[in-house]
């Protein structure tokens, strides 16, 4: 009985959930999240969703209500089952500042999330090794974070966060900083990784492309307050090779999604200067 109620127990569900904050001290908060309900199925082959929305819509704090860094106003989150009051410990979050420690070495950044969550020094030595040989940085296990270009410093981030081997993983615009081609590297490393864990990934982006190449399912959010325009399904088998950038079917979704965010934001400039009136 346990084991089927663990099964369609949903990785995330969210419900009504509203949030709103002070544009500037003293000033009457304003919307940030609006009405908002999302449910995420548990699926044994993990789960990738992105959030895709104009930046400052709203992403990073509905981001924020799952791991329970911040609490709705409104509403409620769950996360496996159980509602979220408080930082979550069945989820953990990418950045996407790199969040390297500069006075440990890469094995060190990558064992301190394991000691956080009381793994044992032999088991975090091991877990620590093997997932930076994971991100290919398995040659690089003594170096010091500042020796590293931005992008390895975010693999050494991304192999600390998949070592804890948690349930929930979220992941705010964490390739935004990178060059094209590291960015490339970095979300082809990610699917390959992500689909060894089978975790529930929630990735956030304003980067149309990217969200059609890594995720499974697209949730799109108007511009703030963030409110669902849309929600699909993203058609394309895997593995999805960076050549499918250029796919005709590809080219058409990448276009359905650019006027949904025109029109959303369109609307909300309209309605802002209306209310202005």
């Amino acid at each position: 009985m346990d084991e089927q109620k663990t099964a369609v127990t949903p990785f995330v569900e969210i419900r009504h959930v509203h949030k709103a904050f002070p544009i500037q001290p003293n000033t009457k908060p304003a919307p940030v999240v609006e009405d908002v309900s999302i449910l995420i199925p548990h699926q044994e082959e993990g789960e990738f969703v992105a959030f895709l929305g104009p930046s400052g819509c709203g992403k990073s704090t509905l981001l924020h209500m799952i791991s329970g860094l911040l609490s709705p106003d409104k509403g409620e989150v769950y996360a496996l089952g159980k509602q979220v009051s408080g930082p979550d410990p069945q989820s953990v979050t990418v950045q996407q500042a790199y969040t390297c420690f500069p006075w440990l070495t890469v094995l060190g950044n990558v064992e301190f999330g394991l000691k956080t969550h009381g793994v044992e020094a032999v088991e975090r030595r091991k877990l620590a090794t093997e997932y930076l040989h994971k991100v290919g940085l398995g040659d690089r296990l003594d170096a010091n974070p500042r020796q590293l270009s931005g992008g390895m410093q975010q693999r050494v981030a991304i192999a600390r966060t998949l070592a804890m081997r948690l349930p929930i993983v979220l992941m705010d615009e964490p390739f935004g900083a990178l060059d094209a081609q590291t960015r490339a590297d970095m979300q082809e490393t990610l699917l390959h990784l992500w689909q060894d864990e089978k975790n529930l990934v929630v990735f956030v982006t304003h980067d149309i492309s990217e969200a059609l190449l890594l995720a499974n399912r697209i949730i799109v959010f108007s511009a703030r307050p963030a409110r669902i325009i849309y929600d699909m399904l993203v058609p394309f088998e895997r593995p999805r090779p960076q050549s499918l950038l250029y796919d005709s079917q590809f080219l058409q979704l990448s276009q359905v999604l650019i006027g949904l965010l025109k029109h959303s934001e369109a609307t909300t400039s309209d309605n802002t200067s209306t209310s202005g009136n």
